[in-house]
């Protein structure tokens, strides 16, 4: 039965205050039941969490009471249990790294596109699709005819498209990732960089899966997430690691340790340990 709520929730807002946001907001969780991981910087509050619906509800609601997130938006699956081991709060320079100055989506950004109108977008002959996550993220699954910038992190977005041949004349792009918080600064970069017309996905991948029947998806695949869920299917139903893609094997073992709160910590670990 599930019983569990799970939240992804992101929003770029300015929180001059984030760092002592911190403990009164991992205090909340925890008095809740909410465990999970919430990112807090300048620029906003990026994170996923899961609880009981109560308590992830009475999270989301004290979020919401500060007027900067009133307008945080989340998306919602469900599973029978806990998918994280404590409750994470942490404080960061950025709540999606990309590490390029001056790029804020609350000045610049791409174009939003709804699940429902993406399909035509991503049809379009003269559109490029580019999947914003990583080559694991990517080998679970991805849209139809979309491009892998095959990055081990979000950071070598920018180089990866700059060596790109078929964009040095600035095509019009289409951009997707998990939830919506990668492909959104994306187009603030692409757009202080000449590009003109710039789509993303609203939402992302998870926002597409909820709104787009099956059988008019084009889709393809597993949508893999930092938490043990590890992946979830066209329903949003975990899949808990029944099949990993042999791309993806050097980030899912039995030695990973998630007591540090997300999944993409874990990788983050990995990568570095395999690149030393």
């Amino acid at each position: 039965m599930n019983d569990f709520l799970v939240a992804a929730l992101y929003l770029f807002t300015p929180l001059d205050d984030f760092e002592e946001m911190r403990d009164p907001l991992k205090a909340f969780c925890v008095e809740h039941d909410v465990r999970g991981s919430l990112l807090l910087a300048a620029e906003g509050i990026n994170g996923t969490i899961c609880g009981p619906e109560s308590g992830v509800q009475a999270v989301l609601a004290h979020l919401r009471a500060d007027p900067r997130l009133e307008g945080l938006k989340h998306k919602e699956a469900w599973t029978h249990r806990h998918i994280f081991k404590r409750m994470k709060v942490r404080l960061k320079q950025e709540i999606v790294r990309l590490a390029v100055d001056g790029i804020d989506p609350n000045e610049i950004v791409g174009e939003y596109v709804k699940p429902e109108d993406w399909n035509d977008l991503i049809s379009e002959p003269d559109v490029v699709v580019i999947d914003t996550r990583n080559d694991y993220e990517f080998a679970f699954g991805t849209f139809e005819n979309a491009l892998n910038p095959e990055t081990q992190s979000f950071r070598e977005f920018p180089d990866w498209v700059h060596e790109q041949e078929n964009l040095k004349k600035k095509p019009k792009v289409a951009m997707f990732c998990t939830g919506g918080i990668r492909c959104e600064k994306a187009t603030a970069w692409m757009l202080k960089n000449g590009f003109d017309e710039v789509y993303h996905l609203e939402g992302g991948i998870l926002n597409y899966l909820e709104k787009v029947p099956e059988d008019q998806s084009l889709w393809k695949g597993e949508c893999f997430v930092f938490d043990d869920r590890v992946s979830v299917d066209h329903q949003l139903q975990p899949r808990w690691g029944e099949w990993v893609p042999e791309e993806a094997r050097h980030i899912i073992n039995e030695d990973t340790d998630y007591e540090t709160g997300t999944r993409e910590q874990a990788v983050a670990e990995e990568l570095k340990t395999a690149t030393s």
